[in-house]
């Protein structure tokens, strides 16, 4: 194995999101190897092309594992990287051609081919936006009286996640809500008024939790752990005494420890979903959303 880390360069002739999400992801299913990519976006004309693959292959010179991944729209500016990574001996990935050959094959149509062309706001652009937005307003139960025309709601503990978990349900077009949950102080009277198969409990390992309020507490300098809020034994019981709350509200109890946001969000909106078929209605799906299941 390289010892520098390997790799990972991006050619595009717009920003290269495409392509960066992309290698990220194939990225986290190899653990413990450092990669590093290298975008090389905006590539619009032949000397700009040239320079970015002047860089690939000084990387490659070098001894580093390198391969490049490319979303070019112009024919001749993928052949020139294609051609350019055979004679380095570099794989290379293209993502953009194979799709708009396809497309043109089904729709009889070709492509305007334009280099730097924006993509446009999508359907659900604005709704994904007003979510963020409600998910932020609403962070920690902060207006109780919004609490029905949330989409979801979660309920637990402090540092369970509910916060970053809200959010990224808002950026999948989910108006979400959270309300933390706290022994000896009875839930805010308006969650009653919340459809229960809205509701959703987290709650998360015990020593997680512990390493995350740690954490927290010693940013700030070791203050506000005065009621055993970093206490592990403090923690137990203070889990026993929220799972009560959550099972009197009846809602389904999720544990996220280690579990990441995208996987999280996934297993909320199906139980949510599920949930509202059982009571016979339904969650709403946000304008753009794509069904994986009938």
């Amino acid at each position: 194995m390289a010892e520098s880390p390997l790799e990972i360069h991006v050619i595009a002739d717009s920003t290269g999101e495409t392509a960066v999400r992309l290698a990220r992801a194939a990225r986290s299913q190899f653990e413990g190897v450092h990669w590093h990519i290298v975008r090389h976006p905006m590539i619009g004309t032949v000397p700009e092309m040239v320079s970015a693959l002047e860089a690939v292959s000084e990387a490659h010179e070098a001894g580093q594992w390198v391969c490049v991944v490319h979303t070019l729209v112009l024919p001749d500016m993928r052949r020139m990287v294609s051609d350019a990574c055979e004679e380095m001996g570099i794989r290379e990935l293209n993502l953009m051609g194979p799709m708009l050959d396809a497309m043109e094959e089904a729709s009889g149509l070709d492509a305007d081919a334009v280099p730097r062309r924006p993509v446009g706001v999508e359907a659900d652009y604005f709704t994904r936006i007003s979510a963020m937005e409600f998910a932020v307003r609403n962070d920690d139960g902060a207006i109780p009286d919004r609490l029905t025309e949330a989409d979801i709601c979660l309920v637990g503990v402090s540092r369970s996640g509910k916060t970053p978990l809200s959010i990224y349900l808002g950026y999948l077009g989910y108006k979400t809500v959270n309300v933390p949950l706290v022994p000896g102080i009875a839930p805010p009277a308006e969650l009653a008024a919340v459809d229960r198969w809205r509701i959703v409990g987290l709650t998360i390992d015990a020593q997680r939790l512990l390493e995350i309020r740690g954490r927290r507490v010693r940013g700030l300098g070791g203050y506000g752990n005065e009621d055993g809020y970093a206490d592990l034994a403090a923690i137990y019981d203070e889990l026993d005494e929220v799972g009560k709350i959550q099972r009197r509200l009846g809602c389904p109890i999720m544990d996220t420890t280690g579990l990441a946001l995208e996987e999280s969000a996934t297993k909320v909106i199906d139980v949510v979903d599920q949930r509202a078929k059982t009571a016979g209605t339904r969650l709403r799906r946000p304008a753009g959303s794509y069904r994986t299941r009938p």
